[in-house]
């Protein structure tokens, strides 16, 4: 399964980037092909849109806006924080699987 994960924090710096690598080390254990954005203090590099089309599901987490959040229009997301992807990366994952099976 492909997952599309975009990370954001109020401050933009130590819990955008936390949540990033706890996310991608929780989907490739579970076999998955993790892409994670970070959107932060420095600014972000957004994935083309053929990586976003061509994801399964998206993992939004974030305690700001998303930027450009039309990107993502019409695909399955998974809504969670930093904190909550730092703390349980494995179970957003999980939740990530049974909304891309739904």
């Amino acid at each position: 399964m492909k997952i599309v994960a975009i990370t954001s924090c109020a401050t933009g710096i130590a819990h955008t980037f936390m949540a990033a690598e706890a996310l991608e080390r929780a989907g490739k254990a579970a076999g998955h092909e993790m892409f994670v954005e970070t959107q932060g203090a420095g600014g972000y590099k957004p994935f083309a849109q053929d990586v976003i089309s061509a994801a399964d599901v998206i993992i939004f987490a974030n305690d700001v806006g998303i930027r450009d959040k039309e990107r993502f229009d019409g695909m399955k997301i998974v809504q969670s924080t930093p904190k909550a992807a730092i703390k349980n990366a494995a179970d957003l994952i999980k939740q990530a699987e049974e909304l891309a099976s739904s």
